[in-house]
């Protein structure tokens, strides 16, 4: 399977450096990176990763300005892209099929050729604008699906909200996330209450 990760300038570039990680775990995956700029200037300040470390972590990594590389071409097989986190300016340049840098050209090339392209938008709050592109994205084929906390697993830290998130994009390419808490009734989950 060949996975195109984006990761763009908005804050949250943890989520794309957990999905790298639980990608290279997987053996049948080649995954496929492009940073923004404001990506690489986001990773120190938020993390304790360096940019380095974020491309080891990955398969193959493209510039993005190289709009020659060979995921900005459809004839380049991939099974499909996750933008994590996807900024409003990478929003709205996907929706608007404006293809300026090799993150937009790549996300337009999934979308022709009707492959899956998952957006985790990170922003809040949301204006009209912001809700319009969203809508228009979802329109062109996108699935959004921004990181929302998910409170019935009851975390115990940052990194279990961020694990789930990752969790549930990874579901979306029928990809399974070790140890991923799901729910599973409101039985299961009072007994777990109980347990604790």
């Amino acid at each position: 399977m060949r996975i195109i990760v984006g990761i763009a300038g908005a804050s949250g570039v943890i989520y794309g450096i957990r999905l790298l990680e639980y990608l290279k775990a997987m053996p049948d995956v080649q995954t496929h990176l492009v940073l923004t700029k404001t990506a690489r200037m986001n990773i120190p300040l938020e993390t304790d990763w360096t940019v380095k470390r974020v491309e080891a972590l990955a398969d193959h990594v493209y510039n993005n300005n190289d709009l020659g590389a060979s995921i900005a071409s459809g004839s380049f097989r991939t099974d499909g892209m996750i933008v994590a986190a996807c900024a409003m300016k990478t929003l709205s340049a996907i929706a608007n099929s404006y293809g300026n840098d090799l993150i937009v050209r790549a996300a337009d090339v999934i979308l022709k050729e009707r492959r899956k392209l998952v957006l985790m938008p990170r922003e809040t709050p949301l204006h009209a604008g912001h809700c319009e592109l969203l809508g228009k994205a979802c329109a062109l084929g996108a699935i959004v699906a921004p990181p929302m906390p998910a409170m019935y697993i009851r975390p115990q830290s940052i990194d279990d909200l961020v694990d789930h998130s990752v969790g549930r994009i990874l579901d979306l390419f029928g990809m399974n996330a070790p140890d991923m808490q799901r729910w599973d009734g409101v039985a299961s989950a009072r007994k777990r209450v109980d347990n604790a």
